[in-house]
């Protein structure tokens, strides 16, 4: 561009010599209508190239300001992304808060529930034949333990004691054998007890050659005839399975 300017200029100083264009006090020789065309080039050549930096700088900040367009509106949407989750954690700590008062509510009244159970179950193992006397009240005394312990949820506590509550229902189906002490007129023994379900308790000496009854309505025990030694004797080799499962003709005491 400059160079067709230059070109220009170059024409217009040879009309004006051809024209005899001459002024008498200030006179132009050629040199000097060049020089001024190349100057007037170079303002205009510095002019064109302030026009495109300025273009320049325009198209940048234009790439500028859409740029922040772009990330205006990632952080708009991103804000209400974030709107609407503190919105579902506000809601879900209200329905935590609102759980939490009702737990607390059925905490208060669960506590003297279970602790009536417990007091219920021990009266009743009280009441009951004695069997396995130190394994029952070891479990009582573990569940009541567990009640009281604050670091024990209050479901883990109610399931220990429907857990009691299940282990003696049990009893009343079962059959078992088990080794044990026995105070006989004063005289500790060993001896095999033999309880089932919860109709009768009896127990037999290691030499077969005693056996008694735990008689309920008295709290003691009732000693049996000889003729008693056999069937207690297979009915404990069938409680500890020894031998299979056979009619059992034993003495229990009737309703009274």
């Amino acid at each position: 561009m400059m160079q067709r300017l230059k070109v220009a200029a170059r024409r217009v100083a040879i009309a004006g010599m051809a024209l005899g264009v001459v002024c008498t006090t200030q006179a132009a020789t050629v040199p000097d209508v060049v020089d001024a065309s190349e100057q007037w080039l170079d303002q205009q050549a510095q002019s064109q190239r302030r026009v495109d930096d300025l273009g320049d700088q325009r198209r940048s900040l234009a790439d500028e300001y859409r740029t922040t367009l772009r990330e205006i509106e990632g952080l708009e949407a991103y804000n209400q992304q974030l709107q609407r989750q503190l919105k579902l954690q506000r809601d879900e700590i209200a329905t935590l808060d609102n759980s939490i008062s009702q737990a607390t509510a059925v905490d208060r009244q669960i506590l003297p529930l279970m602790l009536q159970m417990v007091d219920s179950l021990k009266q009743f193992v009280s009441l009951d034949l004695p069997f396995l006397p130190k394994e029952r009240a070891e479990r009582i005394e573990f569940v009541t333990q567990a009640i009281d312990r604050v670091d024990v949820s209050v479901a883990e506590k109610f399931r220990q004691v429907l857990e009691a509550y299940q282990v003696e229902l049990e009893f009343g189906r079962t059959i078992e054998a088990y080794t044990g002490m026995v105070d006989v007129s004063g005289q500790k023994l060993e001896v095999d007890f033999l309880r089932v379900g919860r109709l009768g308790l009896f127990y037999q000496t290691l030499d077969g050659l005693q056996s008694a009854r735990w008689d309920q309505a008295s709290k003691q025990w009732v000693a049996l005839p000889a003729s008693e030694r056999n069937p207690i004797r297979d009915a404990i080799r069938v409680a500890r399975k020894l031998t299979s499962p056979n009619l059992l003709t034993l003495t229990l005491p009737t309703a009274g």
